[in-house]
């Protein structure tokens, strides 16, 4: 039986009636891996023996009748979640060789329901970039067609779903990074509210903006991985304190008189003719769901980009400090004393984007220029999230594309740093308002590259937009895997 291409609910029933174990699942993704990801590069490291024994444990919970929706399921995670025992190097080299002492908490809430990890995937060095690109272990390739990117930085994470190498996955997302390679690669992907799911144990990039969400091939999958890590941890200082719905229960209710705004600002000039094609359709599925499509205006969208790029980068600049080579990871030191030992091990150590951005963070946070770019910027944040808030009194969810165009060619932006950080031009937003929103597949291209759209909620509205999904998912029956 092929297994790989099942979703996390159809492999639940079939471990819970003995139909296959989770050893076999575990090793029928093993093999999988092993034949493509040398075509992929999804995977930085694979954890064969720590699978395989996961998986062992989690067969003795089946058979006691203890198993947990994730019992068993084969899991893969971005190369920025702290693992235990496990190196962690966030893709970069500067953090080659670290091996954490602790698991971070979305790591240990899957491992206490006896999830299995087969391994650490690619993304952009330290989560800054958007296309996979950024990575000291090679770009990540997409499965629809391997001369393109997989989107970023949680590119390793899409792909590896999207190639059926994992069940499900997590990644972060903090201008875009779990949405927009969900788009790329045709799967679901979930930013949740800002304090929704802790980011304890999680490599900090941008530490206002960063957010941990669930990758998955569907609506109902990427619901339980929500369930299975969201909620309260002291651990993390911006955790809130808020019940967990019951995502899967609250699926089927429909979206028959939900309001769903279409902001004009999204709708601007460069963007791809099938993407306008397939988003123009999903408004008229959802009018045949009952549904009402109000035109709404979210007047300062046009400056989110900017300010996005001065607050990310003059955190990054603050949290980056930290690797130094005494620490953590990598050390470079030629005997030219303590100050060269600091810029060697950062100049070899760091990649040329993630250098980009520390010295753009570091110059919007220095003096004389403080007020004029980090200020300024914080105060444009502000308009933003009240831009949400006043369309979120008309509408219940607002519908977007995800991306400009479908996934690009590999090399194709490289050169060009403001058309890549471009890509993010309707993703950022909802990072800067602090609230969720969740990619999905809603068409495909001339070329047969999956498109997704995008549906925002209200803060903590996780739930409402999981519904709206899954009646769209329902409705349009789009689901079916890449070439491969």
């Amino acid at each position: 039986m092929e297994t790989t291409g099942l979703t996390i609910h159809e492999m639940r029933d079939l471990l819970d009636t003995g139909k296959i174990s989770a050893a076999e699942l575990t090793g029928s993704f093993l093999r999988r891996i092993h034949e493509l990801d040398t075509r992929i590069n999804a995977f930085i490291r694979v954890t064969k023996e720590q699978a395989e024994e996961a998986a062992r444990r989690a067969d003795r919970r089946i058979r006691e009748g203890n198993s947990t929706l994730l019992t068993g399921i084969p899991l893969a995670l971005k190369d920025i979640f702290v693992t235990e025992g496990i190196e962690t190097t966030c893709a970069s080299n500067i953090l080659k060789g670290f091996v954490p002492p602790y698991d971070g908490t979305v790591v240990r809430r899957l491992r206490e329901q006896d999830a299995v990890f087969l391994g650490k995937l690619n993304m952009d060095e330290f989560a800054m970039g958007s296309s996979n690109e950024n990575s000291a272990f090679g770009p990540v390739r997409n499965p629809w067609d391997e001369t393109r990117v997989s989107g970023g930085s949680s590119g390793g994470s899409a792909a590896a779903v999207a190639a059926c190498m994992a069940a499900g996955s997590l990644g972060t997302d903090t201008g875009g990074s779990i949405r927009q390679p969900a788009s790329h690669c045709g799967v679901v992907g979930l930013k949740p509210t800002y304090g929704r799911v802790s980011r304890y144990g999680v490599i900090a990039y941008a530490s206002s903006l960063d957010q941990v969400g669930p990758l998955a091939r569907d609506v109902e999958d990427c619901s339980l991985l929500l369930q299975a890590v969201a909620g309260y941890d002291p651990h993390d200082s911006t955790s809130v304190s808020l019940p967990v719905p019951d995502y899967r229960g609250s699926l089927k209710n429909g979206v028959k008189g939900m309001r769903i705004g279409c902001p004009k600002e999204y709708f601007i000039d460069g963007l791809d003719a099938d993407v306008i094609a397939s988003i123009r359709t999903a408004l008229d599925r959802y009018r045949h769901l009952g549904a009402e499509i109000v035109d709404i205006t979210l007047p300062h969208t046009d400056y989110a980009v900017a300010c996005y790029y001065v607050i990310a980068t003059a955190e990054a600049s603050s949290n980056l400090a930290r690797y130094d080579g005494i620490r953590f990871g990598q050390r470079i030191d030629d005997g030219g004393g303590l100050i060269e030992m600091y810029r060697n091990t950062r100049a070899r150590g760091f990649g040329a984007e993630v250098k980009r951005r520390i010295m753009l963070g570091t110059f919007a946070l220095s003096s004389g220029y403080y007020d004029a770019y980090y200020l300024k910027a914080q105060k444009i944040r502000t308009l933003i999230r009240e831009d949400f808030a006043a369309a979120f009194d008309q509408v219940d969810a607002v519908l977007t594309p995800v991306a400009p165009t479908p996934a690009f060619l590999l090399g194709e932006k490289m050169d060009d740093p403001l058309q890549m950080y471009l890509s993010d031009i309707f993703t950022i937003p909802v990072n800067l308002a602090g609230t969720c929103a969740i990619s999905l597949p809603c068409g495909f291209s001339a070329e047969g590259l999956p498109i997704g759209m995008q549906l925002i909620g209200k803060p903590f509205a996780e739930e409402t937009i999981l519904r709206a999904a899954w009646a769209f998912e329902q409705e349009a029956g789009i689901r079916k895997g890449p070439p491969l």
